[in-house]
């Protein structure tokens, strides 16, 4: 319109990011300098010790057969790559990080897309590569900040400079967790499977690389539907990779997890032992580990134990104990098996480690308590005799009772033998040892002394507390058949002591040596003097008390042992030995006293020289098939001074073997005893096992019971 001013142009509106757009720049410039600079000093940040992961320990056997496996709350299995099979590696690339051997470390773009999620308040995201991965387990853990993510980033650049990328591989497949307390593929394969790592097929490998982001609700323990789709979607992502085919991945998905994924087990810190009866010297040995080690390093420390025990030896102890004592109603039994060079081959702590964890083999060291040896303590005092010069043909009368003044501490001494049965007026100590005669032995102590036996027996290996009183000799004190059974390797070995051993070497994971048996020995009898003991104890076997234990086809001489029986039959002992093997045998109750062997299955009392001898014969002719036996040295001719008045001479037994003299006979006398006809030693046992029968043939000196004296 004429005269009209023209109209004013509109001024556009500037958004508030351009009006305040150099502050936003400073800004960005300042945070783009901070990240930098964060970066920078990170990466001039040396790369840190990895945690240790916690590692299981194995126990080995003396032939190097896996005995048992010691584990915390972790269980972890190092592997090296090559021994994992290529189709779980496949599968787990195909889940995880299908770059991994293109990449450097980092996926920028999952990186960027978590970054941001956790700024804006999202689900928290992890790395999504496995060095990513590998660092979180290792370096970092688990914490969820931004500063954490920074921090990962940076450290998988570094590691991906310093190592390979099979050697980041393994260490991942090492430590990823799969659950069920499982750390890597190798503890994985065994708690979801049952079986090694190099044994896992298509089958496994996909349902343990579903289980990598979800291990517990991906069990199928817990969520079969779960499980199986993330089994199945594993398989669908190795046919994208071309790992597998869809043919294979189908025949995979029509197999049901539960036919071929095992029950989860009980992951609390234990142990798991794989031969019978093993567990109670396996939990001895961790208890040993742990004293020295420190349950740490035990139970996640990942060691090599190889053990002295004998898988072949403990199999055979264990049916010949409890193949015996096989009824519920039946009483407890123990057996140690020592080898000549101190090795404990076998050790029966109980019949079930389940019902009871007293291990009834080691005494006090076993978290119970002792057992009273009974006459299988006298052998001892033959050994005190015979190293104070005097002669085992010395002689004392050998009454059915014996009244001994002020020998009790001060008191009189009454001593009782067994049945109250006379042998005569004149018996000498090889007689008295093959008869177990307890008033000729009360009358030789009373000679020697008390406080001499008892340090001749802590000599020998016996390392319960002792007191010096008359009645040790009658074995009125409490020890451990492991004690027993190591002072009677000592004679064994004629006189030459080596404490028992249970580990030979131990090593780490990487195979550092942390220790290696060696073996002290100290004698403590000349051989001259061990021989002259060893011919009393050869007797028992072959024509006295411990007749029962005598083995099918060994040769004269072969055997030494010893019958023990405590008042009231508390308790039961048979010790013997070949020249190679040492074996103690109790028997009895775990309570004591309150109950006693005095009715054995409704039948007859027990004795040592019954159930406890036929048990050693068991094990021994188990474990000594096909051996020809050595024989002892046989002393047929003692010198020495006299203990006590008289001197009786000693009469072997037909086919001596080894002969060793040792001076001149003198007089000779005969001891009076009783003979009877021999019956089954006690009732209603039933032979479990291939060993093969006992003697049956009538010998003097034997009772209906199988034995004369209080054995």
């Amino acid at each position: 319109m004429p005269g009209r001013p023209p109209p004013k142009k509109r001024r556009q509106r500037r958004s508030w990011m351009w009006r305040y757009r150099r502050f936003l720049f400073l800004i960005g410039l300042l945070g783009f300098t901070a990240f930098a600079g964060v970066l920078f000093v990170l990466s001039r940040v040396p790369l840190p010790d990895a945690v240790p992961e916690a590692q299981t320990t194995f126990l080995y056997s003396a032939d190097g057969s896996r005995l048992a496996t010691l584990t915390g709350t972790e269980n972890r299995i190092s592997v090296e790559l090559t021994s994992v099979p290529r189709v779980v590696v496949q599968a787990v690339l195909a889940t995880e990080d299908r770059k991994f051997y293109e990449h450097s470390g980092l996926d920028p773009l999952g990186l960027v897309r978590a970054t941001v999620n956790d700024v804006r308040g999202g689900k928290l995201q992890g790395g999504s590569t496995i060095t990513q991965q590998y660092v979180k387990n290792t370096y970092v853990g688990r914490e969820r900040t931004v500063w954490r993510k920074l921090k990962e980033a940076v450290l998988a650049v570094k590691l991906e400079r310093e190592l390979t990328k099979d050697e980041l591989l393994e260490r991942y497949l090492n430590t990823v967790y799969f659950g069920r307390g499982a750390y890597g593929v190798q503890a994985a394969a065994q708690a979801y499977f049952g079986k090694d790592v190099n044994e896992v097929g298509l089958r496994e490998a996909a349902y343990l690389a579903g289980l990598i982001r979800a291990p517990e609700s991906a069990d199928v323990n817990k969520d079969a539907e779960t499980a199986t789709n993330r089994r199945n979607r594993t398989l669908r992502q190795m046919v994208e990779t071309r790992a597998i085919t869809a043919a294979d991945a189908a025949e995979v998905e029509r197999q049901d997890l539960a036919g071929y994924v095992v029950q989860k087990r009980n992951m609390a810190p234990r142990v798991v032992a794989s031969e019978a009866g093993t567990e109670y010297v396996v939990d001895y040995i961790r208890r040993i580990l742990v004293r020295d080690y420190g349950e740490q390093v035990v139970l996640g420390g990942g060691l090599r134990v190889k053990t002295t025990i004998d898988v072949g030896a403990q199999r055979a102890a264990y049916n010949a104990v409890y193949g015996v004592l096989n009824r519920v109603t039946d009483p407890s039994g123990a057996l140690v098996a020592i080898d000549d060079e101190g090795r404990v081959r076998a050790l029966i702590g109980g019949k079930n480690f389940n019902d009871s964890k007293v291990n009834l083999a080691m005494g006090a060291d076993g978290g119970g308590r002792g057992r009273q040896p009974g006459s299988t303590f006298k052998p001892f005092l033959l050994a005190e005799m015979v190293k104070e010069g005097y002669s085992l043909e010395s002689a004392f009368p050998g009454p059915a009772e014996i009244v001994l003044p002020k020998a009790d501490n001060g008191k009189d001494w009454s001593v009782h033998n067994y049945d109250d049965t006379s042998f005569g007026s004149n018996v000498n100590m090889i007689e008295a040892t093959r008869n177990s005669i307890n008033t000729v032995y009360a009358q030789a102590v009373s000679e020697i002394g008390p406080t001499k036996l008892m340090e001749v027996a802590k000599d020998l290996g016996v390392t319960a507390p002792l007191r010096p009183v008359s009645s040790l000799v009658l074995g009125t004190v409490e020890v451990a058949p492991i004690d027993i059974a190591s002072a009677y390797s000592t004679l064994a070995r004629r006189g030459e002591r080596i404490a028992p051993q249970f580990i030979d070497s131990i090593e780490t994971a990487d195979g550092k040596v942390l220790f290696r048996a060696t073996t002290y020995r100290s004698r403590v009898l000349s051989r001259e003097q061990a021989d002259a003991v060893n011919t009393a104890l050869v007797q028992v076997v072959e024509r006295g008390t411990g007749i029962n234990a005598r083995v099918k086809g060994a040769a004269p001489n072969t055997l030494i042992g010893k019958t023990g029986t405590t008042q009231d039959y508390g308790d039961a002992w048979f010790v013997g030995a070949s020249t190679k093997l040492t074996a103690a045998v109790w028997m009895g109750y775990p309570e004591g006293n309150s109950r006693t062997l005095a009715n054995f299955r409704g039948g007859r009392a027990v004795t040592g020289g019954s159930v406890p001898a036929d048990i050693w014969r068991r094990f021994m002719s188990a474990v000594t098939q096909g051996e020809d036996l050595t024989p002892f040295p046989t002393v047929t001719k003692f010198s020495g001074k006299l203990l006590g008045n008289s001197r009786t001479n000693f009469r072997p037994s037909a086919g001596s073997g080894t002969t060793a003299t040792t001076g001149k006979a003198r007089t000779t006398a005969t001891t009076v005893r009783r003979s009877t006809t021999t019956t089954s030693p006690y009732p209603s046992v039933s032979p479990t096992t291939a060993a093969p029968p006992g003697p049956t043939t009538t010998t003097p000196g034997q009772s209906e019971a199988g034995l004369i004296g209080p054995d």
